[in-house]
């Protein structure tokens, strides 16, 4: 008889239950897609150069949060509600710094409902922080520590992360401090289908880098880094049966998390683009009935009306095939590429129609229908 393997997508805080090397030129986190910085070549083969450079800048972050909980007694056999109680309990993730000044990236669900947050510095300093903002849709935060001169991770260029090419990730698993291990990255791409909708209000944005490097509880919010000590992911899940690592592990790309701390450092909320269209991923029985030339890019279901793929001229039955010259085949891929963007940002979109292929621009709109800033 076969046995099945349950996976569970599991997030890597912890809970319990109570009464890089600096540079010389700081790195800014910018609000638009990111310049990759060097090209990324495998330059080391020894990660002992690229753990003594990050390994500082990967902090451990505890959060007290509480929870009401209702009391109950008997009354003659009536269960009757007496009053509440108030529970207080302990979380633990990750972080990483991403300036100099205390600016911390971390995920959303280490630090959501927090009332308080303390972060550890890899040299023990306990320092209190405050949080700047948080996205539930990519499931990523921003806090803030109040201190100079720290030993930060500059972003590398996630789109240009190859698959095979090795990575470490860096964080603090069962509360184990500083804690590297290493892997290669399995697959790019990856949505899961982990992030809660109702609880983000928006389309949730998921495109994860999958690595084989060993990630547990308390990994949540740790650095995912390359063989240039380059930021190219911020560690987030992992796919269990028993709710610890067994083989795969996954990580919010940098280019998204870039474009995400930016926005909330600025309007602390993120300036979110849409095109405004429903789409199905291409594969072979698709691309026959659609007469489409080949098995590539993402079908046009549904054009959203006044949005910016209907006003750019994209109608139902077209094939999306690149978007700002990136290649999309799935619909992770096209969030991912739309997530650099803010509201008002020109893109191309290069489609096929009738067997030819056409390219528009297209002015993307935010979740109202315009290009204004949104704040909260």
């Amino acid at each position: 008889m076969k046995k099945s393997i349950f996976l569970a997508i599991v997030f890597l805080s912890m809970v319990s239950q109570s009464c890089a090397q600096k540079s010389n030129e700081e790195v800014k986190v910018p609000v638009k897609q990111p310049v990759a910085q060097s090209e990324p070549r495998l330059t080391l083969t020894d990660f002992t150069d690229v753990a003594s450079a990050t390994i500082d800048a990967v902090v451990h972050i505890k959060t007290e949060m509480a929870q009401l909980t209702p009391l109950y007694q008997s009354f003659f056999g009536f269960i009757i509600q007496q009053g509440v109680q108030r529970q207080v309990y302990d979380a633990y993730g990750s972080g990483v710094i991403i300036t100099s000044d205390g600016y911390i990236l971390t995920n959303n669900h280490v630090v959501q409902d927090a009332e308080r947050i303390t972060v550890t510095l890899n040299d023990r300093r306990e320092l209190p922080a405050r949080l700047v903002g948080h996205d539930p849709s990519t499931d990523l935060a921003v806090i803030k520590v109040d201190a100079e001169g720290l030993t930060y991770l500059p972003f590398g260029d996630s789109d240009k992360a190859r698959v095979g090419e090795p990575v470490l990730a860096i964080g603090n698993p069962f509360n184990l401090t500083s804690t590297v291990t290493s892997g290669i990255i399995s697959a790019k791409a990856r949505n899961m289908h982990i992030i809660d909708n109702a609880r983000s209000g928006e389309t949730p944005l998921e495109s994860f880098i999958q690595t084989d490097a060993a990630v547990n509880s308390g990994n949540s919010g740790g650095a995912l880094v390359n063989s240039k000590a380059e930021l190219i992911g911020i560690v987030t899940a992992i796919a269990s049966g028993n709710g610890n690592y067994i083989g795969y592990s996954f990580a919010i790309p940098s280019n998204i998390a870039v474009k995400v701390a930016g926005d909330l450092q600025r309007y602390g909320y993120v300036q979110r683009a849409y095109l405004g269209v429903q789409v199905t991923e291409v594969d072979a029985n698709l691309a026959r009935r659609a007469n489409a030339r080949e098995i590539k890019g993402l079908y046009i279901a549904k054009v959203t009306p006044e949005c910016a793929a209907d006003r750019a001229g994209l109608r139902q039955g077209d094939i999306i095939l690149r978007v700002a010259g990136k290649e999309v085949n799935t619909f992770a891929e096209m969030m991912e590429e739309l997530g650099l963007f803010s509201p008002g940002d020109e893109v191309n979109v290069d489609y096929e129609r009738d067997g030819r292929t056409n390219t528009i621009k297209a002015v993307l709109l935010n979740s109202n229908g315009t290009t204004q800033i949104i704040r909260r």
